[in-house]
């Protein structure tokens, strides 16, 4: 048995794994569910947050993508593009992301991550839940590099699981009250790895990372055949 898989705007796609999980993926900000496991995650974390935080900007076609257990929302993901607004990371980080920009290279950035950790399985929520804004990042709108703003003692935790470098110090963030490093890693790093390892549960072992939990190349490819947007190279 395989899981549906859903867009907002789109009909049901395949992927393995348990049946009940579904993903969906819109345009426009945090609200609701997805907002309240936002907030209850983080403050899970002891960190002070407000709602605007986790606001996507409208106007720039940022999406908000959602991991649903048949009526629970078990996960959430921000995915923001640059664009005139610049992006969150912007506050703390605009040099390293002037350097990235003066190179050409096309950012965007994952925020408001939050996976239920009651959920059945919180890896493979967070795997998908990565490859679907992976899909939407890279592969839909073309960006080159991912950047994510973390909390220190979470670094460990980003660089084993998929794959993300540290590229500064940990500085102070206003808007949650505690300090965060700028981690990276290009989407072309990211496609190899799902490419390799992609729907091969059974090596999370060997391959030591999350991503025999994304999603095989069927899948991959019935999913981005049904993103909004979406045309093929």
């Amino acid at each position: 048995m395989v899981p549906t898989v859903e867009t907002r705007r789109n009909p049901s796609l395949n992927t393995f794994a348990c049946p009940s999980l579904a993903l969906d993926s819109g345009f426009g900000g945090l609200e609701g569910d997805a907002l309240e496991l936002v907030e209850r995650r983080y403050a899970d974390r002891g960190l002070r947050v407000t709602r605007e935080r986790y606001n996507s900007r409208d106007q720039d076609g940022d999406i908000v993508c959602t991991a649903r257990d048949g009526d629970d929302i078990v996960g959430t993901l921000s995915v923001r593009f640059d664009g005139g607004g610049g992006l969150h990371a912007d506050l703390l980080f605009a040099a390293e992301l002037a350097d990235w920009r003066a190179d050409g290279v096309r950012l965007c950035e994952f925020g408001g991550l939050a996976v239920d950790k009651h959920s059945h399985d919180p890896r493979r929520v967070l795997a998908q839940i990565f490859h679907l804004g992976y899909l939407h990042a890279h592969r839909r709108a073309g960006c080159d590099r991912l950047v994510i703003e973390v909390n220190p003692r979470h670094v460990p935790f980003y660089r084993r699981c998929l794959g993300l470098v540290p590229h500064t110090a940990a500085r102070h963030n206003p808007r949650v009250k505690a300090p965060a490093v700028l981690m990276s890693i290009d989407f072309a790093t990211v496609r190899e790895q799902i490419a390799l390892w992609g729907g091969r549960p059974e090596s999370l072992g060997s391959a030591r990372s999350l991503y025999p939990l994304a999603w095989d190349e069927a899948t991959e490819t019935t999913m981005l055949a049904q993103l909004p947007g979406w045309r093929a190279n």
